[in-house]
């Protein structure tokens, strides 16, 4: 199923590329067809009129695949782990579909897809899908089109998806809120104790992966994860995050990686949690779109007389932001 080697023919090809055709195009992702995957993520990107029907006919399939998100600052080996931990999903007969974020110039809106170059190694594979998606300024290491473009792969028959993160730091958390399990990733030599509690992504970890540990410093470094582990306040019954030394470059660690996968899933699935992560990721999905409904809504009174002359008396002192931003809302739900 990957994306860029799989070949149909001509007139098909070209078909699937410029169609707007939700049914057939969901259909011939249900079939595998790579092209059709990529259209549907497209149009998903693009913010195309017809996302609503896409997700229409995709609702059937959602919640089919495991999604586990890899995060982790720049130069942990993010890329290297994804692609490893494919290979050992592959070995399992399990479809594999990867969303690489890259970050977006903030000046020219570009970005370089890099992470679909360095797995490689899986471009042949019919049973892998990788696409890599660029930020688009969005904040919190994921673009806004995660969501939905997830739900594509669901539907196009994926067993497991992985979000690979941009990897821009200590608040990039979304994936927190997308991922059934997240991996957060360190490497040795990256920061002191101090680093290990400080708030922000060191608290989403389901498991942290301890890469390259054949550096100096890797003992230390799963010294202070694993302190800081036991500061933390657990019930009865509670997820205790797992750490796991890896060398991705070498394969090494990889199945140890799984195999926490593996158990934290089966705590999900023990404790209900897992019902409850996508309850809740489901309603932070509605409510995204929602917002996003609105702001187009509050863009479109700027082009009208009602929002200019609530901000003219908010600037002579005739009223107040709190009373203006109310008679807006009332417009909009007029």
């Amino acid at each position: 199923m990957s994306e860029s080697n799989t070949r149909v023919p001509a007139a098909a090809t070209g078909s699937v590329r410029r169609s707007r055709d939700v049914p057939m195009l969901v259909e011939r992702a249900r079939d595998g067809d790579p092209r059709a995957v990529a259209r549907l993520i497209t149009l998903v990107e693009s913010g195309d009129g017809t996302v609503p029907a896409i997700a229409a006919a995709l609702a059937p399939y959602a919640g089919q695949a495991q999604v586990v998100g890899l995060t982790g600052s720049p130069g942990v080996g993010k890329s290297t782990t994804t692609n490893e931990l494919v290979r050992a999903l592959r070995n399992r007969g399990h479809r594999v579909g990867v969303l690489a974020i890259d970050p977006s110039s903030p000046f020219t809106g570009g970005a370089i897809l890099g992470d679909r170059v360095r797995m490689q190694d899986h471009a042949t594979d019919p049973g892998v899908y990788i696409r890599s998606m660029s930020s688009r300024g969005h904040l919190g290491g994921l673009s806004a089109a995660t969501p939905q473009a997830v739900r594509v792969l669901e539907g196009a028959g994926c067993d497991v998806v992985l979000v690979e993160t941009v990897g821009v730091g200590q608040a990039e958390v979304e994936v927190a809120s997308l991922a059934d399990t997240t991996l957060v990733l360190l490497a040795p030599g990256m920061g002191d104790a101090i680093q290990a509690v400080k708030a922000g992504i060191l608290e989403i970890a389901d498991v942290f992966v301890v890469n390259k540990a054949d550096r100096d410093g890797a003992d230390a470094t799963v010294r202070d994860i694993q302190g800081m582990i036991a500061l933390g306040e657990r019930g009865p019954g509670q997820w205790r995050p797992q750490v796991v030394r890896a060398i991705a470059a070498r394969a090494e660690g990889i199945d140890d990686i799984a195999a926490a996968i593996d158990k934290h899933r089966a705590w999900l699935v023990e404790h209900d949690e897992l019902r409850r992560r996508r309850e809740a990721r489901a309603a932070a999905e509605v409510e995204a779109i929602a917002l996003g409904v609105l702001r187009a809504r509050i863009g479109s009174l700027r082009d009208g007389t009602h929002l200019p002359a609530l901000a003219a008396e908010v600037a002579a002192g005739a009223t107040d932001p709190y009373a203006a931003a109310e008679a807006l809302l009332a417009q909009l739900s007029g």
